[in-house]
């Protein structure tokens, strides 16, 4: 099993966690990974990461899809991929509709439908086995509309072929995951507990056969895991539950949050729809508290030294298992990354 950090969102001002990431990658770490909302973008901090790092990896967790064409997403990563010689990862995601189209102005779509028209895509520009067309539901190449000019011609990469180039998705919701099985290198998904795989399992499997005798052996499930190492174990888990709050209660409609619905799926079901109410009804504050500790304590590592240790066993099982190929830290605390490559590497 390999382990990953997590650089997350900036805020106002862009800040990279350049100690963090320079120790993960003197421990032997395997990536680290960009993120991107409506601020700062997932590509320009892993540009500045691939040109700062030697042997680290550098993955965006999630380039939002509707936000580029597959063409611009294909010409990024395989520059990328050539000027650090290989250590680019191509995470993909659709986003929500509120970003999309709030943010970028254009449709969401078919999430679904979309992932895997952009995904062939990619892998035609990439292989540069011939000049790319595509007629799809989202997208067309060459583009013939009625408002076209008529002039347009298929056209392949200058640059030279990268299939090689890893491709994630990111998804929880049972379709998404089946989706990122049949035609994706790996799945990031946003929690999980290693003790549940039988969550993603059923899916994933599903997607393997459509796609002709897959499997896990060729494939990374990858999720993200939040860190906090303290001996106050109270303290610890609240510095988790903001961002639980957040997406369990508010990331997306009551009618049409993947968080929540996945909440519901890990056994919280009833701390998913009060967290919910909570939020929409403005009381984030106490739909943050409402967020169970056992939640946590089933997604993160959190606590002492020695409770971390104890539940790092979980994880290093699943590895064993296949269930999880990258575990994607999110950590903040040196130490805590050095305490779990100990452990795991």
């Amino acid at each position: 099993m390999k382990l990953g950090l997590t650089a997350g969102y900036s805020g106002k001002n862009i800040e990279i966690p350049w100690p963090l990431i320079k120790k993960a990658e003197e421990l032997g770490y395997d990536s680290v990974w960009t993120a991107e909302a409506y601020g700062s973008d997932a590509v320009t901090p892993a540009a500045y990461m691939l040109a700062r790092t030697e042997k680290i990896k550098v993955g965006t967790a999630i380039m939002q899809m509707p936000a580029r064409t597959p063409a611009c997403t294909a010409m990024t990563a395989m520059t990328l991929h050539q000027l650090s010689k290989g250590r680019f990862l191509l995470g993909l995601g659709p986003s929500g509709p509120q970003v999309i189209e709030g943010w970028h102005g254009v449709a969401y779509g078919k999430p679904l439908t979309r992932t895997k028209e952009y995904v062939a895509i990619l892998r035609k520009i990439f292989a540069r086995e011939e000049a790319v067309t595509f007629h799809g539901e989202h997208y067309e190449l060459p583009y013939m509309g009625a408002d076209s000019t008529g002039l347009a011609k298929p056209l392949k990469s200058i640059l030279a072929p990268a299939p090689e180039i890893p491709i994630y998705t990111a998804s929880i919701a049972p379709a998404g995951l089946t989706t990122s099985a049949e035609v994706a290198d790996g799945v990031i998904p946003v929690w999980m507990n290693p003790e549940r795989f039988d969550l993603l399992d059923g899916p994933l499997q599903k997607g393997f056969a459509k796609a002709g005798g897959r499997s896990l052996k060729n494939f990374d499930v990858a999720p993200f895991v939040s860190v906090v190492m303290g001996d106050d174990l109270e303290q610890c888990r609240n510095a988790v539950k903001p961002g639980l709050g957040l997406y369990i209660g508010g990331m997306g409609a009551r009618d049409k949050n993947f968080y929540n619905d996945y909440a519901k799926r890990l056994g919280f079901e009833d701390a998913a729809r009060k967290i919910q109410d909570l939020y929409l009804s403005g009381k984030q504050g106490e739909a943050v508290a409402a967020v169970p500790d056992a939640l946590i304590d089933q997604i993160a590592l959190v606590g002492p030294k020695a409770r971390i240790k104890d539940r790092l066993e979980a994880w290093k099982e699943a590895g064993k298992n296949g269930h999880v190929g990258s575990m994607l830290l999110g950590c903040r605390q040196p130490e805590a990354l050095e305490f779990i490559a100990e452990q795991v590497l």
